[in-house]
């Protein structure tokens, strides 16, 4: 989809393209027709003269005296024309020649102003007036050429629109200017977005414009609605798990019993099913704490929480005086807290379990790319046995402690983000090589 910002910045400079044909359209309008009228006003100048050269004696023909217009009328397609027409007798300028120049009827006391054609069939602007005169009705047509004038006119028409062409550009480069300014607040929306994304936020607080302020809050409502049911959840969670400790332990005693040692295929089964629903649920509640994304202000800082891990596997395994090697990447990543604390924590106490003095821990996440490596000096595992790892359930030794679900929920954790998840053995150390990569 085409960005907001080309969008305005299109349409606006299609606004100013219309805006602007049409203003120098009209600017040309009234620029012929500015400059037509002023000729007009000569040409009704040039007729009253005309009339004025005009002498009656009441008994004769009228006669003309050519001597009080200029010399402008006297030379041979000078531009400037007239013809006079006094019922059969009709005076011409000498500057049509022996060409003749197309007329129109003019009504008494209206004058008519019209475009024709002169003697060399260039154009012309005509006007003709009807008069009474001493009992007598005179028409004057009076002509001036149009060449000289379009050809200014074409100057001016040219100039103008070189004009209006650097101003056009000129308002599109301003409105861009100012629709970046205007839509600087929406960038400032976008950065708390990402901080947000990153764990970094809780919400967005960048100053947002009326237009959108309803659409921030609708977000900031739904971060908040997303995180306390994500709470309320793991809280609900967490209680769950302690109102169903008492029961199964109540169950495993109740297997123990020697009272029913004399039926052991009943005692074998009940044992079954109380360890399969403890497995059940202890792999429900694991899974139901993946949040899939980052949530506000829970980002995973792999230097701080690997510390603070391996000082926590440290006290649970003192009794192997364990060495941890870490290598981490410091700064927060898009990845939920908790999910990524039971992805390492697992498999670093499944490297603690099996290990007999080193785990080698190392998280990366450099750009783009997220991974996590665990490793240890244990008897590693066949190479025939590694796709069985990750199976729910399943121990391959049953020395460790644990029900087999570790590497399981990490499996689910990796397909949950879309990873994946490669096992095999580690070439400095000797043992069982995990490597997550997302």
């Amino acid at each position: 989809m085409i960005s907001l910002r080309d969008r305005l910045n299109r349409g606006l400079a299609a606004i100013l393209l219309v805006v602007f044909m049409f203003h120098w359209m009209a600017a040309d309008y009234v620029i012929k027709t500015v400059a037509e009228d002023q000729m007009v006003t000569r040409l009704e100048h040039d007729g009253d003269s005309l009339l004025a050269s005009m002498a009656f004696d009441g008994s004769g023909p009228l006669r003309f005296n050519a001597d009080r217009l200029g010399l402008v009328y006297d030379q041979i397609h000078s531009g400037h024309y007239f013809i006079l027409q006094a019922g059969e007798q009709v005076f011409r300028s000498r500057s049509m020649g022996t060409e003749s120049l197309p007329t129109e009827p003019a009504k008494p006391g209206k004058p008519q102003r019209y475009h024709s054609q002169g003697p060399q069939g260039q154009p012309v602007l005509a006007l003709t007036r009807s008069i009474s005169k001493q009992g007598q009705t005179l028409n004057v047509t009076v002509a001036e050429d149009l060449t000289a004038l379009h050809g200014e006119i074409d100057s001016l028409r040219l100039a103008y629109l070189v004009l209006t062409v650097v101003v056009l550009i000129t308002a599109i480069l301003l409105q861009t200017a100012d629709v970046r300014r205007a839509l600087e607040p929406l960038s400032a929306l976008r950065e708390d977005v990402q901080r947000v994304g990153r764990g970094q936020a809780s919400r967005i607080d960048a100053d947002a414009p009326k237009e959108a302020q309803p659409l921030v809050d609708e977000i900031n409502r739904l971060l908040l609605l997303v995180d306390r049911r994500l709470h309320q959840s793991r809280h609900a969670i967490g209680n769950l798990a302690h109102a169903l400790k008492t029961p199964l332990s109540v169950l495993f005693h109740a297997a123990s019993d020697p009272a029913i040692a004399g039926q052991p295929a009943l005692r074998r089964q009940l044992q079954e099913q109380t360890e399969s629903i403890h497995q059940r649920i202890e792999t429900e509640l694991k899974r139901a704490r993946l949040s899939g994304t980052a949530q506000p202000g829970a980002g995973f800082n792999p230097k701080e929480e690997l510390a603070a891990l391996a000082g926590l596997l440290g006290i649970q395994y003192a009794e192997k005086n364990l060495r941890f090697e870490l290598a981490a990447t410091d700064g927060l990543t898009t990845f939920d807290r908790e999910d990524m604390l039971e992805l390492v924590g697992n498999l670093a106490d499944n490297a603690c379990k099996w290990a007999k003095a080193r785990v080698s821990i190392k998280v990366e996440c450099l750009q783009g790319h997220f991974s996590v490596t665990v490793a240890d000096d244990g008897p590693g595992c066949p190479e025939e046995d590694l796709a069985d790892l990750t199976r729910r359930g399943l121990r391959l030794d049953e020395a460790p402690p644990g029900h087999g679900l570790g590497l399981s929920i990490v499996n689910d954790i990796v397909g949950f983000y879309g990873g994946s998840l490669d096992l095999g053995r580690s070439p400095a150390l000797g043992g069982l090589r995990v490597t997550v990569r997302f």
